[in-house]
């Protein structure tokens, strides 16, 4: 059984840092492309930062970009993202899914962790 497990949200205040994880279990993390989703109240889930399965390529949303750094331990089975700069509209649940490639849909999503960023 496939098992993604986010933690590292929390409150944070504006400018500040926060790291999620994203711990993988069930499946062959380094045949993955992984991805961090968020979903803001009353908006659709958006894909904001991917890695490819051995970290050689990354993506970012124009929102994020320059603030966050998506990275992964494939000894570890762990994706994390690495979030500075943080501005109230970045607060969300962020989701960590996987897919078999950056480009094709998620195969499988954790339940989220809250981040909420306070001005």
């Amino acid at each position: 059984q496939v098992q993604l497990v986010e933690s590292g949200g929390g409150l944070v205040q504006v400018g500040g840092s926060l790291r999620l994880s994203c711990a993988a279990t069930g499946l062959t993390f380094n045949m993955y492309a992984m991805t961090w989703v968020r979903q803001a109240p009353g908006k659709e889930r958006d894909v904001i930062a991917a890695i490819s399965w051995n970290g050689g390529a990354t993506y970012y949303d124009a929102s994020v970009e320059g603030r966050f750094t998506i990275s992964r331990d494939n000894e570890k089975n762990t994706l994390y993202l690495q979030m500075n700069s943080l501005k109230p509209e970045d607060t969300a649940l962020y989701y960590c899914a996987a897919g078999k490639t950056m480009t094709t849909g998620m195969d499988y999503y954790g339940k989220g962790t809250l981040v909420t960023v306070s001005s």
